[in-house]
């Protein structure tokens, strides 16, 4: 027991590698199958992300009007993520825009610079993002961020387990061979639990609106990547989570 234990949160500490740039050991017993059942805490390090990003809002509303607080508490999940799922949102829509193939968009996907489309799209679901929580009353605000960050990227792990991987190498390599049904029983249960802890704080209708908001947003994002690309890469998982992130603060913004 105590093994297993150990060996879980090892794999959970590469989860958090992979996704932040929280300061951790070097050495946390990389191993490309660990880094690959990583994927079970995805929703967990969301969570934890969000965690922070509440953290600064509660922190920062006492001293500032609510606006500033939300773009303060959107710069810190910036720089605790380096802007990861960010960078994969600009380069998904510059891909998908300006690719006329699925080849020409994979090319393009791969390429640091950022184009019109990607600096549109992000422009968008970050003013978005912040507008959307600055319309919730201040006391759910961190309440959704925590929920919003968790459940957005479990909506990227159904998109591991029901997509396919479209790159030979990349971000998203690790993904490739899918996950397993326990691991996307893990997943999924970190966030029921997150959905349960909100029922207790928001009422049940709002919390249901965010949730068809995130489901809105989920398959709206495949819509576009998917026709395209055939599956999905590392880039449009950081889209995924990105869109159902945002979509989830618009549901509960629709109903608050």
């Amino acid at each position: 027991m105590i093994r297993w234990l150990r060996i879980e949160a090892r794999i959970f500490l590469l989860a958090l590698q992979f996704l932040t740039r929280l300061p951790l050991p070097r050495d946390v017993g990389y191993t490309p199958e660990r880094l690959a059942a990583a994927t079970r805490y995805y929703p967990a390090v969301g969570l934890l992300v969000g965690g922070i990003a509440a953290l600064v809002f509660l922190a920062t509303v006492q001293v500032f009007p609510p606006l500033l607080a939300l773009l303060l508490a959107t710069v810190a999940t910036l720089l605790v993520t380096g802007a990861f799922h960010e960078d994969g949102l600009a380069d998904t829509f510059d891909g998908i825009g300006g690719g006329a193939t699925r080849e020409a968009a994979l090319t393009i996907m791969k390429d640091s610079r950022i184009g019109t489309f990607g600096a549109v799209a992000l422009g968008l679901v970050l003013a978005t993002k912040v507008a959307a929580l600055a319309a919730l009353p201040l006391a759910a605000v961190a309440l959704a961020l925590i929920v919003g960050h968790g459940l957005s990227r479990l909506s990227s792990v159904f998109v591991i387990a029901t997509s396919r991987y479209q790159r030979a190498e990349g971000t998203g390599k690790p993904t490739a061979e899918g996950i397993s049904a326990a691991g996307l029983l893990c997943a999924l249960l970190t966030g029921l639990a997150a959905v349960a802890v909100a029922l207790v704080c928001l009422p049940g209708a709002a919390l249901l609106c965010g949730l068809g908001g995130l489901l809105a947003g989920h398959l709206a994002i495949r819509l576009i990547f998917e026709r395209k690309l055939g599956g999905y890469s590392g880039d449009t998982l950081g889209a995924t989570q990105q869109v159902g992130e945002v979509a989830f603060y618009l549901g509960l913004a629709a109903w608050l």
